[in-house]
């Protein structure tokens, strides 16, 4: 399906004056159309032209739910397909080493995690020796002639690393889980506190990070080994969490200042060159589509109109359309019944006029 082209009605929280051409706003709130109780968890952007994502549909339905790819072309959203599709459940991770060698990773229905590898002519499901069923896996990170995925077993952190029919799976002696990796970092949270860890000399270490009890993160963004951003959340108690963000100079991570005290952080995306987007949902303003923005250590929110019937919307991966200076970010819409809609929100500066 097309996108539909919606009137923008932006508006951002105070800040600093900048140039007009910097300053994003939200442009329009469409959908990929999947089937009746969908949402998407990742969106992953090769060119303008060249974009993907992958989801969930019909989450609550325990015989009918499984997981879906889309494919956007620069002009409609198409579905590709999943070769023994049956056996996968949600998708919630996606990375490209190049056009033709895309990547998603998720649960099987099998108790197996799912790692499916293909491009727009369809996609394969592999079966690493080194994954057991109970393993879980939440981030995944290509680069030509390497995978790299991330997760959980038994409680303690697991790295899958391999391609092909050659993979190796390491157990680390951290407790609790990986939720994203990329450029050689992973991030997660110990149960107590945030985990990052470091791939070097094709060892994984964990960095020492920030003290920030109740601290997890989900996602990262990372540029060179000089600058990354990894981001979560606080947790401060029953349906209390603020949102958490942790920034990488080359020689520590250190706390970045955040704005919007109840939003929940769940994706992160950048342009390579220190500025940052970051999306999820405030639910002292539920139904608007939310981002913060960072440059040079300078946060602000951006927010995007309620639609009407909405009661919230949750957008948990963001991605930057290179040479067009747009963001992406996807997630899924609730209604007042608690039914679902995918979403896919776009913001890019006020100067830009939205075609797609």
């Amino acid at each position: 399906m097309a996108l539909t082209q919606v009137t923008p009605a932006a508006h951002a929280d105070p800040r600093p004056a900048q140039s007009e051409a910097q300053i994003e706003a939200w442009q329009q709130s469409t959908s990929v159309r999947l089937q009746p109780d969908g949402s998407l968890s990742d969106v992953l952007a090769i060119s303008p032209t060249d974009v993907w994502v992958v989801g969930q549909q019909e989450i609550w339905d325990v015989w009918k739910n499984r997981g879906t790819i889309r494919h956007w072309d620069g002009a409609r959203w198409s579905e590709v397909s999943v070769r023994d599709a049956t056996a996968a459940g949600n998708l919630r991770g996606l990375a490209a080493a190049s056009a033709s060698d895309v990547w998603a990773v998720g649960d099987g229905h099998d108790g197996v995690p799912y790692l499916a590898h293909g491009d727009t002519s369809g996609f394969d499901r592999l079966r690493p020796q080194a994954l057991r069923a109970g393993d879980w896996l939440g981030g995944i990170d290509a680069r030509s002639g390497k995978v790299v995925a991330v997760g959980s077993r038994e409680r303690q952190a697991l790295i899958l690393t391999g391609q092909g029919s050659t993979w190796s799976a390491q157990q680390t002696k951290e407790k609790g889980a990986l939720y994203a990796v990329a450029g050689g970092f992973a991030v997660g949270d110990t149960g107590a506190g945030p985990l990052i860890m470091h791939s070097s000399g094709g060892t994984w270490k964990s960095m020492p990070v920030p003290s920030v009890p109740g601290g997890y993160l989900r996602d990262l963004q990372v540029d060179n080994s000089k600058r990354a951003l990894a981001v979560g959340g606080v947790y401060r108690g029953p349906g209390e969490i603020s949102p958490l963000a942790l920034a990488w100079n080359g020689k520590r991570w250190r706390r970045l200042r955040l704005p919007g005290a109840e939003a929940r952080i769940y994706g992160v995306t950048g342009d390579g060159k220190g500025r940052y987007w970051m999306t999820g949902y405030d639910p002292s303003r539920a139904a608007e589509p939310f981002m913060t923005r960072c440059e040079k250590g300078r946060c602000e929110v951006i927010r995007g109109e309620a639609t009407k019937g909405r009661s919230s919307v949750r957008l948990q991966a963001v991605t930057y359309l290179a040479g067009k200076g747009t963001v992406w970010a996807v997630g899924h819409a609730v209604d007042k019944a608690d039914r679902y809609t995918d979403v896919v929100e776009t913001f890019a500066p006020k100067t830009t006029t939205q075609k797609s």
